[in-house]
């Protein structure tokens, strides 16, 4: 199995804090925090192989706790993971050996049931000594560590018996893995969601209701099938998946899609309803038990559910309830229906995780954007979007290209986006370890007796360190730091706020420790697991820690270089129309625009004044046909080439603009400071001007950098159609009056 970049990156670094957890004394928690889809299973597969692996301070042995029938699904899993290295030993509780977890052992349990300690035959203490706490009790004596995974761990880790369970079994560390965690442990991982997005292992967004206005009401969203009948709701999903059925066709892919009906947990008259209604309106589409297109997954019905996870099984449809939800992987499922009855639903990853998985996560997203959604219809009242998929991943408005639009047939670029440019990868460590050989860090730096020292003030109080960077702390009072934690931490601190112009993320951090690490490991003979305290009390101790920062500030030079050497050139696409459909989250809100070529038109909440004004001045223009406000950062949305520290990149311009006449205008709004840091882009785009105007016969091509003539006049809008390098924001005299 090919891991992920970001799988990767997730396994290193929580290998680096697990081993570091195992070398200190007493139990340790960590939390994993890692979206549904992203390959939670498989990252702990190979962190657990690789634990086994190194070398800690005593051998391993494992226990995998997890809620209602997943740890089944799981130990599959791990034993489909391992059946060629044969690295783990995947057991039940009946298959240990000798009345205990053996080295290199997995011991899969079901979370609920060893909860019960008077009817559970595993907990129960008997007379043959073969009950969970003297399996525990007699794998330490045999001088091994137990590691705890707790999956799914916001479903039970928390409860007070739960907490006595983990108590009892005394793990030398707990990993609760989850993509809602409770954050509350020793230390804490999260994969993002839009790495997993980007990787292409789950789809790119939500839609909710397409093709029907949803309204925002303060946090809470209106669906807009809201008062429509179950039946009405039931047959645009079907009409969806149809449409889903031809794309695939269409490009070739063999996956047939799957529509989920997900019904409450509730056994009342009413649920027996809705799924009568539902099976009597799949009947009339041609969608029954009999002929294997509907499945059901049903605490009393289950039919036609085997290889229901293949993505050439023959089941459209799926009806099932809420307790499935958890742990179920159908990456072809594309579109959930919850019906009104729910009352009221939080949208969080639990609840979409079901269709937020890509069907071929080797492959990715597809040439066809509507392959890359998934899809929600329902008339409920109403639906909160939890903070786990809040920036825009539900798309609960839909704009459409207008009916009138004729190809424009414009060439645009774009770059797949590249990693380093925003984070660190392996190559830090090798050109940090360059720096410090021409820089002589390792004579340079002071190796006897180093303390490192914090200052504190009094009232000053932070429960976490990431929120200190950028912050100046002073004081008088100096206090050694002598744990581990508290050195970690500092360590952490030290690394966050010398990473600029690098994003403080948890793997960029672990890179910059890691070539620390490996500094001290290669030139001074320091091995982390061995010398850990001594490493960063001499690498922050007041002496040292300046030539640590300039040999960063180096290294970093270094990375950006040779990550700018290896640049992809830009991706072309020739050519180029308006996005048929554009889909927004909660962070749009309709605005009235009657010359937009996308209707409704949905403005950003960070909308500039210049944008703003500009629109209002396209409106009020008797000349413009219909004008366009561009997305940046897809292949979806237009981009011309520019030239910037010795290489090309894409320039998002603001407003495609056609007029009557057919011109279309190329349109970026800037005003002050931003107009001054434009002067390359402003080159590019003339650029592309003056060569498209050379091949085009019809819809000539006009525009550059555009500002208000004043800041109290936006009625009036000044271009510059000069050279970049005489661009001035504060002198406006060799700029032209935008003449529409």
């Amino acid at each position: 199995m090919q891991l992920k970049p970001y799988q990767t990156d997730a396994i290193k670094s929580l290998l680096e804090r697990s081993g570091r957890f195992l070398r200190q004394n007493g139990g340790k928690k960590m939390i994993f925090k890692s979206p549904t889809g992203s390959g939670k299973t498989v990252m702990m597969a190979e962190l657990l192989k690789q634990l086994a692996d190194s070398k800690t301070s005593r051998p391993l042995s494992f226990i995998w706790a997890a809620p209602r029938q997943l740890h089944i699904q799981s130990r599959e899993k791990l034993e489909n993971y391992y059946a060629e290295s044969m690295a783990l030993a995947c057991s039940d509780f009946n298959g240990l050996a000798d009345r205990q977890i053996g080295e290199n052992e997995v011991l899969f349990l079901n979370w609920e049931s060893i909860r019960q300690r008077d009817k559970n035959t595993i907990v129960k203490e008997n007379e043959r000594d073969f009950y969970l706490d003297k399996v525990v009790e007699n794998t330490r004596e045999n001088g091994r560590d137990i590691v705890l995974v707790i999956d799914e761990s916001h479903h039970h880790a928390t409860s007070e018996i739960s907490r006595q369970l983990i108590a009892d079994i005394a793990p030398k560390l707990t990993i609760e893995v989850s993509a809602t965690p409770n954050m509350e442990g020793d230390d804490k991982f999260s994969v993002p969601l839009e790495e997993v997005k980007l990787a292409g292992m789950i789809k790119k967004s939500v839609l909710l209701n397409e093709n029907f206005k949803n309204l925002l009401a303060g946090d809470k969203i209106k669906p807009g099938l809201l008062g429509k009948a179950d039946t009405f709701v039931l047959k645009q999903a079907l009409a969806k998946r149809g449409e889903l059925a031809a794309a695939f066709h269409a490009a070739g892919v063999g996956v047939n899609p799957l529509l989920c009906i997900q019904l409450p947990d509730r056994k009342t008259q009413q649920e027996d309803d809705i799924k009568t209604g539902v099976v009597r309106t799949l009947k009339r589409a041609g969608i029954t038990t009999a002929n294997g297109k509907l499945a059901v997954y049903l605490s009393d019905e289950k039919k036609n559910l085997e290889n229901i996870s293949r993505n050439d099984n023959r089941a459209e449809v799926m009806i099932f309830k809420q307790a499935i939800a958890l742990g179920w992987d159908c990456p072809r499922a594309h579109i959930l229906v919850l019906f009104r009855d729910w009352k009221s639903v939080v949208f969080s990853v639990q609840t979409l995780g079901r269709i937020m998985r890509m069907p071929q996560p080797d492959v990715g997203h597809y040439g066809d954007e509507i392959l890359n959604q998934g899809y929600v219809y329902t008339n409920l009242p109403e639906i909160t979007v939890s903070e786990d998929v809040a920036g825009g991943y539900v798309s609960i408005h839909t704009s459409k290209r207008i009916e009138a639009y004729a190809p424009i047939a414009l060439s645009s670029v774009h770059r797949r986006r590249q990693r380093e440019k925003t984070r660190l990868s392996p190559l830090f460590n090798k050109l940090f370890l360059q720096a410090a050989d021409e820089y002589g860090l390792a004579e340079k730096l002071k190796m006897q007796n180093q303390k490192v020292q914090r200052q504190f003030i009094a009232d000053y109080e932070s429960s976490d360190i990431d929120v200190l960077a950028g912050e100046q702390i002073t004081g008088n009072v100096r206090a050694d730091v002598i744990d581990d934690y508290g050195l970690q931490r500092l360590f952490d601190y030290f690394v966050n706020a010398n990473l600029s112009p690098y994003y403080p993320e948890d793997r960029s951090i672990g890179r910059v420790k890691d070539a620390i690490y490996d500094f001290f490991r290669v030139r001074k003979g320091m091995d982390y697991a061995d010398c850990f305290d001594a490493i960063i009390n001499i690498a922050l101790s007041d002496g040292n820690k300046p030539h640590i920062q300039r040999v960063l500030k180096d290294a970093k030079d270094l990375y950006a270089a040779g990550t700018g050497g290896r640049e992809e050139p830009l991706q072309k696409t020739d050519p180029w129309e308006l996005p048929q459909t554009i889909n927004y989250g909660d962070k749009h809100v309709p605005r009235k625009a009657d010359k937009s070529a996308m209707r409704p038109f949905y403005a950003a909440n960070s909308e500039s004044r210049p944008e703003k004004e500009f629109i209002d001045f396209l409106e009020n223009t008797a000349s413009v046909k219909w004008w366009y406000k561009n997305g940046e950062g897809e292949s979806l949305y237009f981009a011309v080439p520019y030239t910037e520290n010795g290489g090309e990149n894409p320039f998002y311009v603001d407003f495609i603009v056609q007029f009557n006449d057919g011109t279309i205008g190329l349109y970026d709004t800037k005003s002050g400071i931003t107009a001054d840091v434009a002067k390359n882009k402003s080159d590019g785009l003339l650029a592309y001007i003056r060569n498209a105007n050379r091949k085009r016969k019809r819809g000539k091509l006009t525009g550059g950098i555009v500002t208000p003539a004043s800041r109290a006049d936006y009625s009036q809008w000044k271009v510059y159609t000069g050279r970049g390098a005489h661009m001035n924001s504060r002198d406006l005299s060799n700029w032209d009056w935008l003449q529409l």
